[in-house]
């Protein structure tokens, strides 16, 4: 199994300068060939400081001139708020760059802050994104852009650098609502898994997926990769009390940051499933959904940890692990002995796993 690992620049609560933030994740970043993680990643999000970087291919293209074989990969490119055509020229020369070594991740976001303060309204963030994945992918793979929609009007255009390798196998979308899971397999990308729901739903969509992805596509599909925030400590008592911490608060900024748990989003055209996860949410309560959340995560000594991994890997499938070390204000001592811990004692039996779908990109 491939293991990596990301990073995502969280400033809670302000808790120090942004400058230190970005210190203090490139250092973690930076680690991480070194330790034997396969992959580096990072996430895309602006304006506030749930986490702070609204660039994603701009730090892996850093990263790229830091290592020598990391994979890279972005969790995710959030297409509605960019020009496709100007992100195909960034992926191409990210990948030339970095000799082929991009793992493309793609998203439609959901934060309302964000789409404000880009001028955008969210009715159309999923048929824009729609537009905006196919004039990518098939730009990627034709070495040009051209489309016709109602969003995106493209006359043909190269793409230069030439992209030089095929994206597809190594091209992902993270689908948290159910009515996104049929645009991905239409749309012929594997999916990016970032637990927030039960993972018997997971399942059910998971497979539901596979179906689709066979009957249109006349293959199988990538094998889905799982992100994790992940707390790894020798003491299991204290693996849960940091857990607690930071796992918890991690998604009290997710709360922060979305409002997941308001009714802003229940008559939001395109969103109806979050409208439903929000109303989930007050019944639980900010405690409880706190709690729910933390189950959903990677949290204990090793061998916890590693059970807990293969147990989720197992029922969706999954080819890949990435996991989330540092955040909500975690400080840095913690954050690399969690990811050091990790690396020693998880990492190399995780490694060892069988995957049972296919990993391209992984070879």
């Amino acid at each position: 199994m491939h293991v990596g690992t990301a990073v995502i620049f969280q400033n809670t609560n302000k808790h120090t300068t942004d400058l230190d933030v970005y210190r203090n994740d490139v250092r973690l970043a930076e680690l991480a060939e070194p330790l034997g993680f396969e992959s580096i990643w990072t996430v895309e999000h602006h304006f506030t400081d749930y986490t702070m970087c609204p660039d994603p291919l701009q730090f892996l293209t850093y990263m790229a001139g830091r290592t020598q074989t990391a994979k890279l990969g972005s969790m995710v490119v959030v297409l509605p708020w960019h020009d496709p055509l100007r992100v195909a020229e960034q992926v191409a020369m990210l990948d030339n760059l970095s000799g082929g070594r991009l793992i493309l991740g793609l998203g439609r976001g959901a934060g309302r802050v964000e789409f404000e303060g880009f001028r955008q309204d969210m009715e159309d963030s999923r048929p824009r994104f729609v537009e905006s994945a196919e004039c990518l992918i098939e730009g990627l793979e034709r070495g040009y852009c051209e489309y016709d929609g109602d969003y995106v009007k493209q006359p043909r255009v190269e793409i230069r650098p030439e992209p030089f390798l095929t994206f597809k196998g190594r091209t992902y979308a993270a689908a948290v609502s159910p009515d996104s899971v049929p645009i991905m397999a239409r749309l012929g990308l594997g999916l990016l898994i970032i637990p927030q729901k039960p993972w018997d739903a997971v399942e059910q969509e998971i497979e539901q997926y596979r179906t689709l992805y066979r009957e249109i596509n006349a293959e199988d599909p990538p094998a889905p990769i799982i992100g994790g925030w992940t707390l790894c400590d020798r003491d299991d008592d204290r693996a849960r009390q940091l857990a607690e911490r930071y796992i918890g608060g991690y998604w009290q900024t997710v709360l922060d940051h979305y409002r997941f748990h308001e009714s802003h989003l229940k008559g939001q055209k395109g969103y109806e499933y979050y409208g439903k996860f929000a109303t989930n949410l007050q019944k639980q309560g900010v405690d409880g959904a706190i709690e729910f959340f933390l189950g959903l995560q990677v949290w204990g000594n090793p061998d916890r940890c590693l059970e807990t991994i293969k147990r989720n890997c197992e029922r969706v499938g999954a080819g890949a692990f990435i996991g989330v070390f540092s955040y909500a204000g975690m400080p840095w001592s913690d954050a690399e002995n969690n990811m050091r811990t990790f690396a020693a004692e998880v990492m190399p039996k995780l490694k060892d796993e069988p995957v049972r779908g296919r990993v391209d990109w992984a070879a």
